[in-house]
């Protein structure tokens, strides 16, 4: 006679509960085997970067916290070390030449940056990671959700919206909010991106960056506050402004070059048509041409135009160059998924790849 199964059954919220506590060992169990690395570029954040590395410890446990020190003149570096931070120092000024630094020193599977202001959610670093991980994604970018009134200044939230729209349109639809100081990366992100920028405009060039190379990301909102008391923000709405647009235009010539020197030519041809059409017209009508100065200027720019577009189209082979060139780096990197598998297996990727 078969065994009767005399266990209750489950309504459906224990199994819900049984289910996601199932799924939160097996993450924990994930991240573990993980090397990650927090990562905290610092300008003078003396008031919050205690609060910061608790919050990061906390949440990542098993993770190393590094707090790079940008000529901090207050005592960032001295309270971060005593909250149990590794902290290092970087002289050059700019928070893009930080992360250039942190990319360049660390040697980790899992990158968490995140300002050292205390005006995001910390304590959620563990949530973000388990994304990236679980979704076998290279980034993942923490869209602010104001908590405040003032988290916002309103030149910021302008800004913000402009540039972040100037970007959809230009080269993809997949960030709300681009200029996010909070976000996950993969090993095989950071070690294949070729940084030029200085300030900033460093995570308008991340946000790019990820778009160019069509990597799977993912983007989740994060609570935003305002900065604490004696805190004080290091940003310029106008001056960091117009660097990030300057940089939006740089990278739109470097990465788009048909599209930035057609543009330019279609505007030299019009100018140029604007210029014949009177010299034109008067030579049909008399058969003279009285404004050679005019007629030469047309001619030259219609010249212009057309070493424009040339340019456009030899460029546009350069592009492509890179590009095939930043994703073979990009694909020699295992993706996380990858990486753990190997860890699972007790085999490190590096030798596994010679």
């Amino acid at each position: 006679m078969p065994k009767t199964d005399t266990t209750p059954p489950l309504d459906e919220s224990k199994a819900e509960v049984v289910e996601m506590a199932d799924k939160s060992s097996r993450d924990a169990e994930s991240l573990s085997r993980l090397r990650t690395a927090v990562i905290v570029p610092c300008y003078n954040e003396e008031a919050s970067i205690a609060a910061v590395v608790a919050d990061m410890r906390e949440s990542l446990p098993h993770a190393d916290i590094y707090v790079y020190d940008n000529n901090s003149t207050d005592r960032t570096a001295e309270i971060a070390e005593a909250a149990g931070a590794i902290v290092r120092r970087e002289t050059r000024q700019g928070k893009g030449y930080v992360v250039r630094r942190m990319f360049a020193d660390i040697d980790a599977d899992i990158y968490v940056m995140i300002d050292g202001d205390d005006t995001y959610d910390a304590k959620v670093a563990y949530a973000l990671a388990s994304k990236l991980v679980n979704e076998n994604l290279d980034m993942v970018n923490g869209a602010r959700v104001e908590q405040e009134d003032t988290a916002y200044r309103p030149g910021h939230k302008f800004g913000n919206r402009l540039l972040t729209g100037i970007v959809q349109n230009i080269f993809g639809n997949e960030f709300s909010d681009m200029l996010s100081g909070y976000r996950v990366f993969s090993k095989r992100f950071v070690k294949s991106f070729p940084q030029s920028s200085g300030g900033f405009e460093i995570e308008t060039e991340l946000t790019i960056h990820a778009l160019e190379l069509q990597m799977p990301t993912a983007e989740v909102p994060v609570a935003f506050k305002d900065r604490g008391e004696g805190s004080e923000s290091k940003l310029n709405t106008f001056s960091d402004g117009f660097r990030i647009i300057r940089t939006i235009g740089n990278l739109l010539r470097l990465e788009r070059p048909i599209a930035t020197f057609t543009l330019v030519g279609l505007v030299l041809i019009l100018l140029a048509l604007a210029l014949m059409y009177p010299v034109l017209m008067t030579y049909l009508d008399t058969g003279l041409v009285p404004r050679f100065p005019t007629a030469i200027l047309a001619t030259g720019l219609f010249i212009l135009a057309f070493l424009s577009f040339t340019a456009g189209v030899i460029l546009d082979t350069v592009t492509r160059g890179r590009q095939e060139a930043k994703r073979m780096r990009y694909l020699d990197i295992p993706s996380p998924q990858s990486i753990l598998a190997l860890r699972r297996r007790g085999v490190d990727y590096r030798r596994s790849c010679q």
